[in-house]
């Protein structure tokens, strides 16, 4: 299948997703009616028109990105003749395991297809009528081009059918959990098939004493309200001790949003009388290293960058770590010790995304060091081969 043809397929598929927008809608309202509206997950789960014009806009720009297949990454001539060439190549079958996003689908097949990969997919029960529309709409685009429909494949919902892909070594080469810790450690422990961990999400911000409180606050608001549901989200806010005094200003547009703060002992004393009562809470050892993934957050006080850094090391998913500092020097100690895939320096921790980062879409957030880390787009779905070209060589 040429490039162009790949492309094709998938504007044909963006188009489909806009025609059949309503449809869309419907199957995703009947998933909607069976979840509490009040549920963080409820917004993951939620479709719209705006969303699905987003997503098609996504798709797009995977079809007028460079095919990641077939490049030369590297080559040479050895003394004995041989040349030796390192090419891009798909990896063949990929699983992906996900929760309550009807998106992840289309992410998945775009970025599948355009990398010369067919993917299987397992959706959770509370996403099963919008996830059998969706895949429904690509395969018949699919079938339009008289390609198998079985590039793309749904699983059934039942748990034996992720046991079954979890196992499938002959078959899938492969699997990337998208999806709360839980998911990712079922699938990291019963896996037999590769494993890329993504997804799960514990951001911390550090408040530097050298920090600016105006660009912290909107940093802050930012990375925690603008969509509470996603792996990108703030969970905790570390603050040096000398800006104490500046919390309740930094805190002050979260009460709009009725975010839940769990406060450590200092900050406590700073928030109890400027901050409404019935949304603070002393923190404990179990208010840190949490993913909320709803309208709450946690603040610890430190004494000095290094604390800051202990603390976040402590209790990071490695996904994404942010330090507010107006002074270069702890920013860039803070952006070189600490291990996680996406480090900022004075900017909301919501632009850990495929899509912001230029890629198009994206099939993860990986978290772990091996292939890929951070959002993973078009590249990180390819491998690659040494190709050896020879005259009748022979080792000695």
């Amino acid at each position: 299948m040429n490039d162009a043809i790949i492309d094709q397929v998938l504007n044909s598929v963006a188009e489909a997703i806009l025609y059949k927008a309503s449809f869309i809608l419907d199957e995703n309202h009947k998933d909607l009616l069976l979840m509490d509206c009040k549920d963080p997950k409820y917004d993951r789960l939620l479709l719209s028109i705006e969303r699905l014009e987003a997503i098609a806009r996504d798709i797009r720009k995977v079809a007028s990105l460079p095919s990641p297949i077939g490049r030369t990454l590297k080559e040479t001539v050895l003394p004995n003749g041989m040349k030796l060439s390192k090419k891009s190549v798909p990896f063949g079958v990929i699983g992906v395991i996900y929760e309550s996003r009807p998106n992840v689908g289309l992410d998945v097949f775009s970025l599948c297809f355009k990398s010369g990969n067919a993917c299987i997919l397992k959706g959770g029960s509370e996403a099963r009528f919008s996830n059998e529309a969706i895949i429904t709409i690509i395969q018949e685009v699919l079938k339009q081009y008289d390609l198998s429909p079985n590039l793309v494949v749904m699983l059934p919902i039942d748990k034996d059918a992720t046991l079954s892909m979890l196992h499938a070594r002959e078959f899938i080469d492969l699997i990337i959990p998208r999806g709360g810790k839980g998911l990712i450690n079922f699938v990291r422990d019963h896996a037999t098939v590769p494993v890329i961990e993504t997804g799960a999400g514990i951001c911390h911000t550090y408040i530097d004493e050298f920090a600016d409180i105006l660009k912290s606050t909107s940093i802050i608001r930012n990375a925690k309200t603008r969509r509470v549901s996603v792996c990108n989200a703030l969970d905790c806010v570390v603050i040096h001790e000398k800006r104490l005094v500046d919390l309740v200003e930094v805190c002050r547009p979260l009460a709009e949003s009725n975010v839940m703060i769990y406060a450590d002992s200092q900050s406590m004393n700073h928030l109890k009388d400027n901050y409404p009562s019935n949304l603070l809470v002393e923190a404990t050892e179990e208010s840190f290293g949490i993913e909320f993934l709803d309208y709450k957050m946690a603040v610890k006080t430190v004494g000095s960058i290094e604390e800051a850094i202990e603390h976040i090391c402590r209790y990071s998913s490695k996904h994404s770590e942010c330090i507010l500092t107006e002074n270069k020097e702890k920013a860039e100690c803070f952006l070189k010790v600490v291990d996680a895939a996406c480090v900022y320096w004075n900017a909301s921790t919501a632009f850990t995304d495929g899509a912001q980062f230029g890629l198009g879409a994206e099939i993860g957030i990986s978290t772990q060091k091996l292939h890929a880390r951070g959002p993973m787009g078009l590249e990180e779905l390819s491998s690659y081969k040494w190709v050896i070209e020879g005259n009748g060589q022979i080792r000695i």
